[in-house]
């Protein structure tokens, strides 16, 4: 095994505890990717906390997914792997894991807002949620293959993120900058609002990203919204979601992201209350008590019968 193939066992190692250590993959949670060659890949152990692998525990794969190194089992997600290195021969390492904030985004299937945060521009981009599948197989690993040619960060439905880039570091850092902008977005809806760039100010952060040498989806497509909606419409997928919690305004509002069961008594569901049918909005104190009557007298009524 050569010096470099040891270098980067221990520096998945390094990486897997700093997942574990942000809460990025908890327990067994999680798997990393390093391309070796174009036959080779590292790969992190199935069933093994991130948090405490040595370098004895990483396996070598070849670039089927068929294990060929190594005294522990190959992380059962490896062909999720594969889909971003057989799409982007620059990608020498991947990253999937679960972390929390961006995760939220996911199970909500809430798409990640443009034009907010500079740095998000510049690093990340747009980024993708892509659709559900079992975990495992190749059918999961298929869900990303529309996406990976135009961003280096997806999130998977009700499941966590997968990030990749030209090295192993540069992959890491952008789970954290995802789950770092996904907090703040959190945090500031929480305080009430979140504020946009204007086109102009996203144009000029576009135009310095290019001369960073940075790709993005939206040079490639003229007709590409800069803000507001997602470039990854349903040319890329028929899995389009829409906003909810960060709909701006004129944005359309996500479809059939919020099923609350038909029923007598008041409900919520994703931030609207919605009240029985016949029932008027309460517009004061006394008007709130009424409906709250109401509503009992409902419950009541159907305990009763």
């Amino acid at each position: 095994m050569s010096a470099n193939e040891q270098d980067l066992k221990e520096f998945i190692c390094e990486i897997g505890r700093r997942l574990y250590d942000r809460q990025f993959a908890a327990a067994n949670d999680g798997n990393i990717t390093v391309r070796l060659n174009e036959r080779e890949l590292l790969c992190t152990p199935t069933m093994v906390s991130k948090g405490f692998m040595t370098p004895d525990d990483i396996c070598k794969i070849d670039n089927q997914g068929v294990q060929i190194a190594g005294k522990r089992k190959r992380s059962s997600e490896v062909l999720l792997h594969l889909s971003v290195y057989s799409e982007r021969p620059d990608i020498n390492a991947v990253v999937h894991c679960h972390p929390p904030h961006a995760t939220a985004f996911a199970v909500a299937h809430e798409p990640i807002p443009k034009c907010v945060l500079p740095e998000v521009e510049v690093f990340l981009g747009e980024v993708p949620i892509a659709v559900y599948e079992t975990p495992g197989g190749q059918k999961f690993a298929d869900t990303i293959r529309p996406y990976v040619k135009d961003c280096n960060t997806i999130l998977l439905a009700n499941h966590g993120t997968i990030t990749f880039g030209p090295d192993l570091e540069n992959a890491y850092f952008n789970t954290e900058i995802i789950d770092a902008y996904c907090r703040i977005l959190i945090l500031s809806r929480q305080l009430g609002r979140v504020n946009y760039f204007s086109d102009q100010q996203t144009k000029e952060l576009l135009d310095l990203k290019k001369r960073l040498g940075y790709d993005d989806v939206r040079f490639h497509n003229s007709g590409a919204p800069m803000c507001g909606e997602s470039s990854f419409d349903n040319e890329y997928s028929q899995f389009v979601p829409r906003p909810f919690a960060f709909r701006r305004e004129n944005e359309p509002a996500g479809v059939g992201e919020c099923q609350c069961k038909t029923s007598s008594q008041v409900s919520t569901c994703g931030g609207v209350t919605r009240v029985p049918q016949g029932v008027q909005q309460p517009r004061s104190e006394a008007d709130f008590e009424k409906l709250v009557q109401t509503i009992t007298n409902q419950v009541l009524g159907a305990m009763g019968g």
